[in-house]
């Protein structure tokens, strides 16, 4: 079937705006021929530095004749109602078929030629377009990311008819700005009448139009230029999804660098290729260590094999690494006390004052979680009062992403103990899923103190993630909490050291009136014009705690998921209360394990037949107080759950302390049997009132036994 080829070149287009084109363009296309009731074989959608491109296989020549049904007003709807509708539909009330007392209106539309709708399509595509930014230009009213120059629309081979703001299209596109087929420079224009021959002109006039193509092209000659060398490139996907966007034709160059500049840390020195430059760095196999060499990457191929290039890039790198050593320089000079009281002028937030403020409070809860996890408590202190202080720095104000790592440095050069310097360095730590996370106690202390003192600042001010929008990065937060907590087995009491940080920054300036009025609100019931209060009225910071908490369960539903666990399991295990993230996960991995086995789910089946039983006399006014008691004509199946009962206590009880919870679960597994037996052998509501009294409270005594494991209620299945 026919092929639709649509390109927009324009001036260049921003590399981080590039994959969200494409994508954008291929969701458009297929909104479009969808509401045009296509269905096409295959799209595909490329984005490049001056075009995007779409390539669609599989349209017919024609739209198919179809019939709409448009649903109309109900009988006897108000005359407005039916008028409106009349126009809309294009018919007269004559024409209009009552069905189950409302109007339907069938209009039958002839098809159009596809070349139509594809015209009407690429307009409201480009008039449409969500770029981030646009601009117009000259007298044109068009919008779009940089100046629209061509479009080329073709369809089964012939052009697609039409013009948009005085750009009509064509066929013919152009090449590579520069290079050129044969002699002279500049874009050599061609035409291309479908997919192959715009592919494969591209590719002879230096366009290589496939991201990933350039991706591939960039680090292939990469890696051959450094083992030409005996060098190893510094891998970096970011620059490299980046430099494919800024280059046609990308030819990897490798350069020099005064080697005077290595004494300058390692992140320094590729921060500044990188971020002022687009350059990779490159190692020395023999030392690890960063080598006096670059690799940019040129968009032509030149007759030096990019010696020109690499002698130019070269001096700019100078000069760049020469102000990161004046930066590095006045830093030293300098120190950490100037820093702490510049921070007195930075604003963390308007509702929680200033950074100093801040460290504040960090200093404060560093030294409450340096104990629990083995770190000095004076030194966990000192390491969290100096962690921010690089944000007044020279470098970090240059370089924002070299945060807490150049603090590290600086903290080694002021002769600083190595284990603050390092608790200092990685006290951002983790900032991603594949971020390591800090092991050594000091660090671990002032990692933990710096983001919950985050998650409880931001609680406090009800600044709290809604929906996708999180712009704190509170989600990230929680897990930067959860993952050096878990993998360093520590065991954070997390309720009450939430509720005492809450208390801290209530006390230190933040309002605290939205948690005491929701810890009110929480505990009572508005009767007439007075608050009835039906429980104790928490603090505020028991409020807030609570809500947190329920937050990192979320969080930490969300991380286990990830590695295949259930999410209710970890709402079973914590409904019990439990604050200890390394006790929770242990318990949902042992009741993930224990609800594989056939055991398992015979139990959890049972638990449910007995808790709805519980349930419905409840409801009824059974309060079951007391222990079960076994009456003398008690049936076998009755006498054997009663014993299962009594043995399973003291060894279920011995596990549970141990937090030995596979073992746990193994003794709940020797209540299946028992439980199927009364369940299926029993009739539980017995008119006789005692029997009918003890055997739910024998039900009672299975659910509060497997109740000390986790709440099976909430487990699905």
């Amino acid at each position: 079937m026919p092929q639709l080829l649509l390109e927009l070149f324009s001036e260049e287009i921003p590399a981080r705006m590039q994959a969200g084109a494409a994508r954008d363009l291929e969701r458009m296309a297929r909104e479009h021929l969808a509401a045009a009731g296509f269905l096409p074989e295959a799209l595909k959608t490329f984005a490049g530095p001056r075009r995007l491109t779409l390539v669609v296989e599989g349209l017919p020549i024609a739209q198919a004749d179809r019939k709409e049904e448009l649903k109309g007003p109900r009988v006897g709807a108000p005359p407005q109602a039916m008028e409106g509708f009349l126009r809309k539909a294009g018919l007269t009330q004559d024409q209009l078929v009552e069905r189950d007392g409302v109007w339907m209106a069938f209009i039958e539309k002839t098809g159009r030629p596809t070349t139509e709708i594809v015209a009407e399509m690429v307009e409201a595509i480009i008039r449409g377009f969500p770029w981030p930014k646009s601009m117009t230009w000259g007298t044109s009213k068009l919008r779009w990311v940089r100046p629209l120059k061509r479009i080329l629309c073709v369809f089964d081979r012939e052009v697609v008819p039409f013009a948009i703001e005085g750009i009509e299209a064509g066929d013919i596109t152009e090449g590579h700005r520069f290079m050129r087929v044969g002699f002279g420079w500049g874009g050599q224009p061609f035409k291309a009448r479908d997919f192959d021959e715009y592919a494969k002109g591209l590719l002879e006039h230096f366009v290589v139009l496939d991201v990933e193509e350039r991706k591939a092209r960039i680090l292939e000659g990469c890696k051959t230029l450094c083992f030409a060398r005996n060098l190893e490139l510094v891998e970096d996907l970011g620059l490299l999804e980046e430099v494919a966007g800024l280059a046609e034709w990308p030819t990897p160059v490798l350069g020099d660098m005064d080697p005077a500049f290595l004494d300058l840390p390692g992140e320094v020195i590729r921060t500044s290729m990188r971020t002022h430059q687009k350059y990779f760095a490159v190692r020395d196999p023999a030392t690890g260590g960063l080598a006096p060499h670059f690799i940019t990457i040129a968009n032509v191929q030149s007759a030096d094999g990019g010696a020109v290039i690499a002698a130019g890039n070269a001096k700019v790198l100078s000069s760049r690494l020469s102000d990161a050593r004046f930066f590095w320089d006045e830093d030293v000079k300098v120190g950490f006390e100037p820093w702490l009281e510049k921070l007195n002028g930075v604003t963390f937030h308007a509702k929680l004052g200033t950074m100093a403020q801040r460290v504040e409070r960090i200093v404060a809860l560093a030294g409450e979680i340096a104990p629990l996890v083995g770190a000095d408590v004076a030194k966990a202190k000192e390491a969290a009062r100096l962690a921010k202080a690089d944000l007044a720095s020279q470098m970090v104000g240059e370089f924002p992403e070299l945060q807490g790592l150049m603090g590290g440095y600086y903290a080694r050069a002021a002769g600083l103990d190595p284990e603050i310097a390092d608790a200092i360095r990685d006290h951002y730590k983790p900032q991603g899923p594949s971020d390591a996370v800090p092991t050594a106690p000091l660090s671990v202390a002032v990692a933990l103190a710096d983001k919950l003192d985050t998650l409880v600042e931001f609680w406090a001010i009800n600044e709290v993630p809604t929906g996708s929008k999180d712009p704190y990065a509170l989600r990230r937060a929680t897990l930067g909490v959860a993952r050096p907590v878990l993998e360093n087995n520590v065991r954070l009491p997390l309720r009450d050291l939430l509720a005492k940080h809450a208390r801290f920054v209530f006390d230190h300036g933040v309002d605290a009136s939205f948690w005491d009025a929701h810890a009110k609100l929480a505990a009572g019931r508005t009767e007439g014009h007075e608050i009835v209060y039906e429980r104790p009225v928490e603090s505020a910071e028991v409020s807030l705690s609570g809500h947190l908490l329920a937050f990192f369960a979320n969080r930490l539903a969300v991380m286990l998921r990830d590695q295949g666990k259930r999410h209710d399991l970890v709402d079973a295990v914590f409904a019990l209360g439990d604050d200890d993230l390394v006790r929770i996960v242990a318990r949902v991995e042992a009741l993930d394990g224990f609800l594989k086995t056939d055991d398992g789910k015979n139990l959890l089946a049972g638990y449910k037949r007995a808790s709805n039983i519980l349930k419905a006399e409840e409801k009824k006014g059974w309060k079951g107080e007391g222990e079960a008691e076994l009456l003398p004509n008690a049936s076998e199946p009755e006498v054997a759950l009663h014993d299962a009962l009594r043995l399973v206590r003291q060894p279920l009880a011995d596990a549970l302390k141990a937090e030995d919870f596979t073992a746990a679960m193994q003794e709940l597994a020797g209540l299946r049997g028992p439980v199927d037996a009364f369940l299926d052998g029993v009739f539980v509501n017995s008119d006789v009132a005692a029997e009918r009294d003890s055997r739910l409270k024998t039900l009672a005594a299975v659910r509060d036994a497997m109740g000390q494991v986790a709440d099976f209620s909430l487990i699905g299945g």
